[in-house]
């Protein structure tokens, strides 16, 4: 049996017919066997054995099914017959033909009118069967406007691309399009349009290719189009090279000011080192202390401010070698002076003059003015000042006892 793919469902498509030889002539029932259909694309009368579609065929899955029908006595169901039934599903013409394959066409610039410059063929997508025949031709519409090439067909499935002049130029049209309809004999037919591309190129005299690049025509003697694609080249690189070399330029001297302006802003130091105390003497210059020239110079002192001003001071002479009176001088004046508050600071003296016999230049030490200094006022300076002036109370009539004991002696 022959049925065509995409049959509507419950399509008869033939019929199998049994009798009884039996002189009862029971009636037969038929039926398929499941094993035979097991996607049950068909379908029988039981009692007529008509067999009809049950699912739409698609000859590109399953081309031909075969199935086995069984007969069946009605009085006796022991009595059955068997036969095979082959379903050949025929193809139904769904694609349209096509080109083969893009072609290249060209054609020369001396190509003479009734040349065939171009062979083709086409193709489909349909299971091809060997009475399959395609048909070419121009549309008609082009055959009335192009007056520059039309479509043989040869009639065996082939067809040609013919000029209908001559004299094809580049400078003044490079390339053609050329439509061409195709059409097969399937049932029912299909057909479509598909398009050639013609280039016009510079051949030999024998019709060997040349060149079809249109710039070849204004290119200079001698520099071929490849000549001209590396010059190019190398002048794309070069530009590229030369705006990578400015960026870097700017950005480098961007990066500078940058820095510098970062130095000048977060370049803080920090030391969290202590200092030596009066045991230090690296973190300052002795020779300030050495040199007569800089006490000469730096007579008031650094650690306060003065609230008065105060006398100029006679300077020690430079070349006087013994100075232990300008020390003197100096110790009597801070002893003396009551306009500085007695802050907690120390003044060392570390020069002492060459072939100096002066033993201790402290202070306390004075007999002159220890002698002369009452420290009675030490009791009304208040509670803070009573036990310095209980020491200084002691050491003052220690003195004076001794002082009175040696004149009775």
């Amino acid at each position: 049996m022959d049925v065509y793919e995409d049959t509507p469902a419950g399509t008869i498509i033939g019929a199998v017919t049994a009798q009884d030889l039996d002189a009862s002539s029971s009636p037969v029932r038929y039926s398929i066997d499941w094993k035979s259909d097991l996607d049950s694309y068909f379908d029988i009368d039981p009692v007529e054995g008509t067999i009809s579609t049950n699912e739409l065929l698609d000859r590109e899955s399953i081309a031909q099914h075969n199935i086995s029908v069984v007969a069946t006595k009605l009085n006796s169901p022991v009595l059955t017959s068997r036969v095979a039934v082959t379903v050949h599903v025929l193809d139904i013409n769904e694609f349209p033909p096509e080109l083969a394959s893009p072609y290249e066409t060209f054609v020369c610039e001396n190509a003479k009118m009734g040349q065939v410059i171009q062979t083709f063929s086409a193709k489909d997508q349909d299971l091809s069967t060997s009475g399959q025949q395609f048909s070419f031709k121009s549309p008609k519409e082009d055959m009335k406007n192009n007056k520059n090439f039309t479509i043989r067909d040869f009639g065996n499935n082939t067809a040609g691309i013919v000029t209908k002049r001559s004299g094809f130029r580049r400078r003044l049209q490079e390339i053609y399009f050329l439509p061409v309809m195709i059409e097969d004999n399937g049932y029912p037919p299909k057909s479509s349009t598909g398009t050639l591309t013609i280039r016009v190129c510079g051949c030999e005299s024998d019709g060997s290719l040349l060149t079809c690049s249109a710039e070849a025509i204004f290119l200079p003697v001698g520099l071929s189009t490849g000549a001209l694609i590396a010059i190019l080249l190398c002048i794309i690189i070069l530009l590229v090279i030369v705006v990578l070399y400015v960026g870097l330029r700017r950005q480098k001297k961007k990066e500078t000011l940058m820095s510098s302006k970062e130095d000048i802003r977060d370049n803080v130091i920090h030391y969290d080192d202590e200092g030596g105390g009066e045991e230090d003497t690296h973190a300052f210059d002795m020779g300030t202390l050495r040199n007569p020239k800089v006490v000469k110079e730096n007579l008031f002192r650094r650690d306060v401010k003065p609230e008065m001003k105060r006398d100029p001071r006679p300077a020690a002479s430079q070349d006087s070698a013994d100075i232990r009176d300008f020390i003197n001088q100096r110790l009597k004046e801070h002893d003396v002076d009551n306009s500085a508050p007695p802050y907690d600071s120390l003044a060392t003296y570390a020069y002492e003059g060459d072939g100096s016999v002066a033993e201790s230049l402290s202070s306390i030490e004075s007999l002159a003015v220890d002698l002369e200094e009452d420290y009675d006022y030490l009791n009304d300076w208040g509670p803070r000042f009573k036990t310095l002036a209980g020491i200084f109370g002691e050491q003052s009539e220690t003195q004076s006892d001794s002082t009175t004991t040696e004149n009775t002696h």
